[in-house]
């Protein structure tokens, strides 16, 4: 009769786990909503480092900027 109980009690108790876990999971991902919204990283990174962008993305950002900026000097001089 004790191994019954003992099997009950342990299926149980694994129920309520799996419960938990699938809380636990809810409770992530507001918490990723919540970064978002704030303007953070939902997945901080593990060793604390900012990330570093790659020498051509820095490219790439600063011809479309030169790009926009000489679209606003032409459309200045049209003006004026």
């Amino acid at each position: 009769m004790g191994n019954l109980d003992l099997a009950s009690t342990v299926k149980m108790l694994e129920g309520q786990r799996a419960q938990v876990q699938k809380e636990l999971v809810k409770l992530d991902k507001a918490i990723a909503v919540l970064r978002e919204l704030n303007g953070t990283s939902s997945t901080p990174s593990p060793n604390g480092k900012k990330h570093t962008m790659s020498a051509a993305a820095r490219r790439k950002i600063g011809e479309a900027q030169k790009a926009r900026w000489a679209k606003v000097r032409q459309a200045q001089k049209a003006k004026g």
